[in-house]
């Protein structure tokens, strides 16, 4: 008396079964999808800024860039000219303003690097509350 196995029937065969159990691959899938609609806003959050690659080539621009530049002793100038860090907020409306609307200008950011973080994080605190958003930080290419 031996037990018959379902394949051992009257010495017949059976056909080997042919579906594959789709429902694991569905539900890690799922798992997946949710986890990258979670993760991909946050790599995307930043600071708005333009930084320019040092190998690149001059951009063909059709309005001049405006420059910034702090020196070593925390002086702030817009072009040649020297400006107070009270006055730089007024100068700097005056330049979003004469831009074309939805168009601000593109501005060139030279900070000496003996400065404090602080001193060149508000002066891009002022760019931005103005309105200028196209910032580019200068940099010297050191690779020659």
């Amino acid at each position: 008396m031996g037990m018959q196995l379902p394949s051992q029937r009257s010495g017949g065969r059976k056909a080997p079964m042919a579906e594959i159990n789709v429902t694991p691959l569905v539900d890690v899938m799922l798992v997946l999808l949710i986890i990258f609609m979670v993760t991909a806003p946050l790599l995307t959050a930043g600071v708005p800024v333009n930084l320019p690659d040092s190998r690149a080539k001059p951009l063909d621009q059709e309005e001049e860039p405006v420059e910034i530049s702090i020196d070593d002793q925390g002086r702030i100038f817009i072009a040649k000219d020297e400006v107070s860090e009270g006055v730089l907020a007024g100068r700097l409306d005056q330049i979003a303003t004469r831009a074309p609307a939805g168009k601000p200008p593109q501005v060139f950011l030279r900070a000496d690097t003996a400065l404090d973080y602080g001193k060149v994080m508000r002066v891009m605190g002022e760019l931005n509350r103005a309105g200028l958003n196209k910032v580019a930080l200068v940099t010297v290419d050191d690779s020659e």
